[in-house]
């Protein structure tokens, strides 16, 4: 394997960013190539990609004639594939990359590159196999299927007595069910890792284009809107069950992202992105509608309080005036950061809204560039570390304790009007809401779809959005307090429904992961 920095390799592999990796798993830095280039994600790769051309050199001089930044000339000599995919080594992954100038190939975590080699123990590989979606989605998937089998078995009074166990500190109202500590608080470490990766789309990636980022928002309020009004005109005029008009709006992220994981080889990653902006619509429009017409009123002080908290937060990350010492200092950052970020989930717990909330704003307003003597900026560090952490741990418990619906009264959902309401809402009601809205929204504006994109992607993922799951779940309770019938039949129908729509889209976006391999060989 070549050490030398001036090797530094090009390969074709489908992806649509310039990832610049120095040692972390996802990127150091991201740049945005013009039109009419694409770029890959190096991580991506599992065995030496073929390269099509010759690359070609790219100096200081050529880097700022395609609009980069003028850092570039200070790196060693990188090469560009006149229309192709341009890799820069340094990921945590072990890969190979054809370098046909060098005659072989070299390992992109090479630390002639400038990437530690990583760790080759058990903790090392463990790791890295972490920060794979797959390996992620697949353990969410089994941990839930393992619920879901004990809540309905002869012992399920023994799994709600485990998700029943309270624990935490009473004086500060967080004496918590272990369900709620999985659903509020470690969640809210993924809804972080989210909101953070979709501040990396916002400042360099897909999102930055305006006429892109605003599709999936208006998408995910179409998602929003069609299921309620389809649950509304079902249960119209059967007094108590339209009070669940809530209970189909939301998406399980979590779930609805653990499967594109496990049956979206070979989409373009942009789905991916659209996916994970349209679920953080998606689920700040269903809280904001459970604390308007679910709750009996939020706590005004708390919730002030954790936004000026956020805001004291968005000034750190900044590094402006003052908060500069805190990144230049001798203390490390995470010192106050690390607990700022507790406060502020604390607070905001106490203030009625759902706290996932707290972790996904706290990720969006993460730095995303990089001060002098800094290796990467806080949000790609903050990234390489808690991955791993969120899909081996904070996934898998939240879905143990989430997917354990006891599945009651099946027999009669087929004819009750909730049920209906419910499973149409999220099996159709998503596809023709978010379909539908984004495809209405390329037509009276200036929004476009991603180009390598297609209709029937975004059908698919459309059909990902009706894994309801937690939320629907909590809204249906939140529905029907006083009626254990219909919340029996609301929750039996979320369970069959979110099945229903993974199966939908496993069956689609593999087919269309096929059709995106065979026109990028072609």
């Amino acid at each position: 394997m070549g050490a030398d920095p001036a090797a530094w390799g090009v390969a074709a592999s489908g992806h649509e960013r310039l990832v610049v990796v120095l040692g972390y798993e996802r990127a150091w830095r991201d740049r945005r190539l013009p039109a009419g280039r694409r770029a890959a994600c190096v991580s991506a790769l599992d065995r030496p990609a073929r390269v099509r051309a010759s690359p070609v050199p790219l100096s200081g001089s050529r880097a700022s004639s395609l609009g980069w930044s003028s850092e570039f000339a200070a790196w060693p000599p990188v090469a560009l594939l006149e229309g192709f995919h341009v890799v820069f080594p340094g990921t945590v992954r072990r890969a190979a990359i054809p370098h046909p100038a060098a005659g072989g190939f070299m390992s992109v975590d090479d630390p002639g590159l400038g990437a530690p080699r990583p760790s080759n123990g058990l903790l090392g590989r463990t790791a890295r196999a972490l920060r794979q979606d797959t390996v992620g989605g697949m353990l969410l998937v089994v941990f839930a299927v393992i619920a879901l089998g004990w809540a309905n078995s002869p012992w399920a009074s023994a799994y709600e007595a485990l998700r029943a166990v309270t624990f935490g500190p009473a004086s500060l109202h967080l004496d918590l069910p272990a369900h709620a500590w999985a659903a509020d608080g470690l969640l809210a470490v993924f809804f972080f890792v989210v909101g953070n990766e979709l501040k990396q789309e916002f400042v360099n990636g897909e999102l930055r284009n305006p006429r892109r980022a605003v599709l999936p928002i208006v998408a995910a309020v179409g998602g929003v809107a069609v299921p309620a009004l389809i649950f509304a005109a079902i249960t119209a005029g059967h007094g108590d069950a339209a009070a669940g008009w809530g209970i189909p709006m939301a998406t399980d992220i979590a779930f609805a992202v653990a499967v594109l994981a496990v049956v979206g080889r070979g989409l373009p990653p942009s789905l991916r992105t659209f996916l994970l902006t349209l679920a953080i619509v998606d689920d700040l429009v269903a809280i904001i509608v459970i604390a308007v017409f679910y709750s009996a009123g939020l706590a005004w002080a708390p919730l002030l309080g954790s936004i000026v908290l956020l805001v004291v937060f968005g000034w750190l990350q900044s590094g402006r005036g003052p908060a500069r010492r805190l990144w230049t200092g001798p203390v490390p950052a995470w010192v106050v950061i690390v607990p700022l970020a507790v406060v502020i989930w604390a607070v905001m717990h106490a203030s009625g809204v759902h706290a996932t909330i707290a972790g996904a704003a706290m990720g969006l307003l993460m730095r995303t560039t990089t001060f002098p003597g800094e290796m990467s900026d806080p949000s790609h560090r903050a990234e390489h570390v808690l991955r791993p952490w969120t899909a081996g741990l904070v996934l898998p418990v939240f879905a143990f304790f989430a997917a354990g619906v006891a599945f009651t009264g099946a027999e009669s959902l087929a004819t009750d009007r909730v049920a209906i309401a419910v499973f149409v809402g999220l099996v159709v009601g998503k596809v023709v809401g978010i379909t539908g809205g984004a495809w209405l929204t390329t037509k009276v504006s200036r929004a476009e779809l991603n180009p390598q994109l297609g209709w029937l992607d975004i059908v698919g993922m459309a059909m990902l959005a009706g894994i309801g799951f937690t939320v629907s779940l909590l809204i249906a309770e939140l529905s029907y307090p006083g009626n254990e019938r219909m919340l029996d039949h609301a929750k039996g129908a979320v369970l069959i429904a979110s099945a229903t729509a993974a199966v939908l889209a496993s069956v689609v976006l593999p087919l269309r992961g096929i059709h995106h391999r065979r026109r990028r060989a072609t």
